[in-house]
């Protein structure tokens, strides 16, 4: 395997030989198989692992046994812990979503504080089998069956191309040691259901199911370049650019077979959603509009028009006395006592009104505006660098706004509280503050 794994390396990713590399390390066989490969081939590495403080004494078991390998390996090491089911609670997340954001925003910060170059997951060749399952049994497009992406941005899966049962046997060959994380044996997921029911009777089915599967994806990658040149092409005969405006041309639109599918290849990464009212738009009367986030879609007599959503009142402050119960511009904020936290989100918060010092300010961020994020154990970030984490647009960012208690931000409203105003054992009243 080692030799098979540098090959794909040189093929398909050379880039890393001279970069630094942060490797997820969970302890489990995946990580600890990948860590070894690079590790042999004398990568620059360091290992990166959370502590989701989920499973108990298990959870600080596979920390200290991570930290032990590195030691006497003598790689860097870093380390963090979450409150992984408070952060869910307060943002009405699942367990596994919470710490996919906790996880990958923590591996993010440490990328540019430490200055290396890319971040390396162990997802292999079941996993993608699996993700492709649970896409299919929710119901997807193309886009959903295409598989797990080799590389995201600054994230790397090198084990894509490898099966379960290879690294198993390359960590038996090689006397790796590793920890096995005890909900892996339970159903209470999809994905355990779909790894330990539905895949093994496949293989079953079809001894040869994964050269099969991987065949496949392959495939369905090269159909999905195939739909995107099919898009680019057809757009230029469609669509016309003025700035961040684009006009639809429905003659010309509604000539193609499937206009709906050329529609959805164009406007999904805007962030529409309700597609069924955008298809309805083509034959809407003029003047019907179709919103995302950021954008408008506008039946103008033969013509689609996307636009920006544009906010006329950029550099305002807005000044919030105590005893204000409801704001309505620039947004519609409530405000009212609560005796519990419950319902908290991106959209609801709760603070300890004690700590606040009024007027409360409501203004656009800066350049340069910092905070602590809640669920991250007080440390600071720049707001610059949280909308780089979350990926937000130019126009989401232009469009944040921020809640201000004297010169420390209360809330990045809409996307995080800020950790100085959470409730604690001490508090003794809790402000209910809600996005409307």
């Amino acid at each position: 395997m080692l030799n098979k794994f540098k090959k794909h390396i040189d093929q398909n990713f050379s880039f890393l030989e001279n970069s630094k590399l942060l490797l997820a390390t969970s302890g489990g066989i995946d990580s600890m198989v990948m860590v070894h490969l690079l590790h042999q081939l004398n990568y620059s590495i360091a290992l990166s692992h959370c502590n989701f403080q989920l499973r108990g004494v298990e959870s600080f078991g596979e920390q200290n046994f991570v930290q032990e390998y590195a030691n006497t390996n003598e790689i860097p090491l870093f380390l963090t812990q979450f409150d992984t089911e408070a952060f869910a609670n307060d943002y009405k997340l699942s367990t596994q979503i919470a710490a996919r954001e906790l996880r990958y925003n923590w591996f993010y910060e440490l990328l540019e504080t430490e200055n290396y170059d890319y971040i390396l997951t162990a997802h292999h060749a079941d996993d993608n089998i699996e993700t492709f399952l649970i896409n299919l049994s929710r119901g997807t497009g193309l886009e959903g069956l295409v598989g797990i992406p080799a590389q995201n941005d600054k994230i790397v899966r090198p084990l894509l191309p490898f099966t379960r049962a290879e690294i198993l046997e390359y960590a038996n060959e090689n006397n790796i040691q590793w920890r096995e994380d005890s909900s892996n044996a339970s159903d209470k997921y999809l994905r355990n259901k779909i790894r330990h029911n539905l895949v093994p009777l496949l293989k079953e089915l079809n001894p040869q199911f994964m050269e099969s599967f991987q065949k496949t994806q392959s495939y369905l990658n090269e159909s999905q370049e195939l739909v995107e040149d099919a898009a680019i092409m057809v757009y230029q005969q469609v669509a016309k650019e003025a700035g961040e405006t684009i006009v639809f041309d429905l003659n010309q639109l509604l000539k193609l077979p499937n206009y709906k599918s050329y529609l959805y290849q164009w406007l999904h990464e805007f962030g529409f959603t309700a597609w069924e009212d955008v298809y309805a738009l083509v034959e809407s009367q003029s003047g019907k509009q179709v919103f995302s986030p950021e954008y408008r879609l506008l039946k103008d007599r033969e013509q689609l028009i996307l636009s920006p959503i544009i906010d006329e009142i950029a550099n305002a402050q807005y000044f919030i006395e105590k005893d204000v119960r409801e704001v309505n511009i620039p947004l519609n904020l409530a405000f009212c006592k609560a005796d519990d936290i419950s319902g908290a989100s991106n959209s609801i918060i709760f603070v300890d009104q004690d700590k606040l010092v009024y007027p409360l300010v409501l203004k656009k961020w800066e350049e340069g505006d910092s905070f602590q994020p809640f669920g991250m154990n007080g440390k600071s970030k720049k707001l610059s660098k949280l909308f780089k984490d979350e990926k937000l647009s130019l126009l989401e960012k232009e469009n944040c706004w921020v809640l201000w208690s004297e010169n420390q931000i209360v809330w990045v409203i809409g996307i995080r509280q800020d950790e100085r105003f959470r409730i604690d054992s001490s508090t003794k009243n809790i402000l209910k503050i809600a996005l409307q």
